[in-house]
């Protein structure tokens, strides 16, 4: 099947990745992917088997999602959506995708619903139309007003054949963070959680007994690097390898640097083999973004979970209490983040009862590719 996937990363790069995971394991079934980005470009990201067309870019203004820059730090204009708009659109005319999944859309992404709606208005006009899904993650960003709920839902029931959950729903179920109606739940299709395959320890030994500190691949978490160069002093006989996205990183990396001083830290961009460095690692020092949550799961590594909550966002929070149960692993609230916090976190979960890597329930791609295959046969039985 021809599978066209939408996504448009804003601020990090997790709904990007979390896309790339999905599409990969469609295209190692066989299938033909398109992947559709919409955010800024993330070179450092897998994307093996998919077929990557980047629409002009957009980000976010900091946390500010209904102010959308481009790569030149300029407000976004009226044709520029249009040209992200008509490219979309043809897009999918030139792919005919049988499958087409927006991801996040209805549910997040309001300000781009212009572009989104003309998606599915000629995924609609189609004279066969595809399969229409969302993908969403575990948890999302609750709705501020009822009707935003309201219209999420009639946009499902109206214009989507489902919604593939990337979840355990004994675990963390979307009405954790979303009023999910009888009427939306019949939409909704639990996959598990999506991630790539359980990381194996570095082959050069790169990240072992340091404390990896990291931040997503966007330009945030900069109090994260201040207090992990201001802690470090505190734990001599640890390495703190702190690695820095964004396009911004170099610049990023040479202010930090001036405050590093003698202390046992390195500083570097963000690499592709980060994963591979988590089972080897004293500790980690993260946000609790959904595919870190995951990474650090698989890899057993301690963890000090210090989510992101600029503005009104609550999704972090929410999963790091969900997963601050579980042993060697601690949340500290950016509100109380201080080198002295820090360095006492870190140690808590050297000291705490090693926790095994999860093995079970990181499937939801291959999951996803089945149930995919599933609904597209049931259209074809129509």
């Amino acid at each position: 099947m021809r599978v066209m996937i939408v996504v448009t990363h804003l601020l990090g790069t997790g709904h990007l990745s979390r896309a790339l995971t999905l599409g990969r394991a469609f295209a190692a079934e066989g299938h033909k992917v398109l992947l559709v980005s919409g955010g800024m470009p993330a070179p450092q990201l897998d994307h093996t088997g998919v077929d990557v067309l980047g629409l002009p870019p957009l980000r976010s203004d900091g946390t500010n999602f209904t102010r959308l820059l481009t790569q030149a730090d300029e407000a976004a204009h009226p044709a520029y959506f249009d040209a992200r708009k008509v490219a979309l659109t043809e897009a999918l005319r030139s792919f005919a995708p049988d499958v087409l999944i927006t991801e996040l859309y209805p549910f997040g992404r309001r300000s781009l619903a212009d572009e989104f709606d003309a998606l599915l208005d000629a995924a609609h006009a189609q004279g066969r139309r595809p399969v229409i899904l969302g993908s969403v993650r575990d948890i999302l960003a609750p709705p501020s007003k009822p009707a935003k709920a309201q219209r999420t839902e009639e946009i499902i029931l109206d214009l989507f054949d489902g919604v593939l959950v990337h979840s355990d729903p004994s675990m963390i179920p979307l009405s954790v963070s979303w009023p999910v109606s009888e009427r939306l739940a019949h939409r909704l299709f639990y996959t598990g959680f999506v991630a790539p395959s359980a990381p194996t320890p570095h082959p050069e030994g790169i990240g072992k007994g340091e404390i990896l500190v990291s931040a997503g691949g966007g330009s945030v978490g900069e109090p994260i690097f201040q207090a992990a160069i201001e802690a470090a002093p505190k734990m001599p006989n640890r390495r703190w390898r702190l690695l820095v996205g964004g396009l911004d990183s170099a610049a990023r990396i040479e202010r930090l640097t001036a405050g590093v001083g003698d202390a046992p830290v390195t500083l570097e961009p963000v690499r592709p083999d980060f994963r591979q460095m988590l089972p080897l690692a004293a500790a980690s020092v993260s946000m609790c973004g959904y595919n870190t949550a995951l990474d650090i799961l698989q890899s057993g590594v301690p963890s000090v979970f210090i989510p992101f909550d600029d503005g009104s966002e609550v999704e972090q929070t929410l999963r790091g209490q969900s997963l601050s149960k579980l042993s060697a692993i601690d949340v500290l609230p950016s509100d109380k983040l201080t080198e002295d916090t820090l360095a006492q976190a870190v140690e808590a979960v050297l000291a705490a009862p090693a926790r095994p890597s999860a093995g079970q329930g990181f499937d939801g791609a291959a999951k996803s590719v089945e149930i995919v295959q599933s609904l597209l046969d049931h259209a074809h039985d129509r």
